[in-house]
């Protein structure tokens, strides 16, 4: 008897949905959310905390185009280098519920929920360093983590990159997991909110855009792609305008606070309802 040496390759058959982080799956950008525990532990000085709050600031309200996330990237960099390897990932692990957890929007863990329940692999692709994105992604329940990598020499941050999860790469990072966990990409998800994100949208059969910018919008309505407009996460009754929520998410998230946002928080009202300021 004699046998086809045709090697035959099983074709993919599993879905995976494909999660950008930062104002996607939470409302902010997760390099500078822990700044007032980096702060608090020591390796932040007062003058630090605040350029991160401009920084933050600049992210929640600008598109975020290649130039100026190359700009975070290196106030990221910059602020980090020198830093406890080891420090960094205790402080992520002791504050991360009360810095993350209120963020989330819960549009997207439903989401998240939703496609576990049919039986997709839910992974996270983000430019963020994974001391941040890999906690959040056990916190979230998701399955796999792929992000941007620091390189470390005796424990401490270099300002170096050594793997840097941002554009064409997150494609790559797509199509390398496909090959690994045999996913059929034509029939799996991705979400984002930046244009940035564009290869990895269009690495699959499901695209989707969530509070995009400007330009991925646009793309969006001329591909008839779905758009999800998620609601700032907020317990308050009457929430203020995006740009309020902005500015008080990025003093709060450093630490020069309550006081601040309150400030402009009563301040929007006054403009808003007259009366009641009174």
């Amino acid at each position: 008897m004699t046998y086809d040496s045709t090697v035959i390759t099983a074709q993919p058959t599993r879905i995976a949905a494909f999660f950008d982080l930062d104002k996607t799956v939470i409302a902010r950008s997760s390099a500078l959310a822990f700044t007032r525990p980096f702060y608090d532990g020591g390796l932040l000085t007062r003058r630090a905390m605040l350029r991160s709050a401009v920084a933050q600031l600049q992210f929640l309200l600008a598109n975020a185009d290649e130039d100026h996330v190359d700009k975070l990237r290196k106030h990221v960099t910059d602020m980090c280098t020198g830093w406890d390897a080891d420090l960094v990932k205790s402080i992520v692990s002791e504050t991360l519920d009360e810095v993350v957890r209120p963020v989330v929007f819960p549009e997207a863990l439903e989401l998240i929920r939703q496609h576990k329940d049919a039986g997709h692999d839910v992974v996270l692709v983000s430019a963020s360093g994974i001391e941040m994105v890999e906690p959040i992604g056990d916190l979230l329940g998701v399955d796999i983590v792929r992000a941007s990598r620091m390189r470390i020499v005796d424990g401490r941050y270099s300002g170096d990159l050594d793997f840097y999860c941002y554009g064409d790469e997150k494609a790559t990072v797509v199509h390398e997991l496909a090959d690994e966990y045999g996913y059929d990409l034509s029939r799996s998800y991705a979400y984002s909110d930046s244009i940035t994100d564009l290869p990895m949208l269009e690495a699959v059969g499901h695209p989707a855009v969530v509070n995009p910018d400007k330009p991925l919008r646009h793309h969006a309505e001329a591909n008839l792609w779905e758009i999800l407009d998620f609601d700032i996460p907020t317990t308050a009754a009457h929430r203020p305008s995006p740009t309020t929520v902005g500015i008080g998410t990025a003093l709060c998230a450093t630490g020069i606070g309550a006081i601040a946002a309150a400030v402009l928080y009563q301040r929007h009202h006054a403009r808003q309802s007259p009366e009641r300021a009174a």
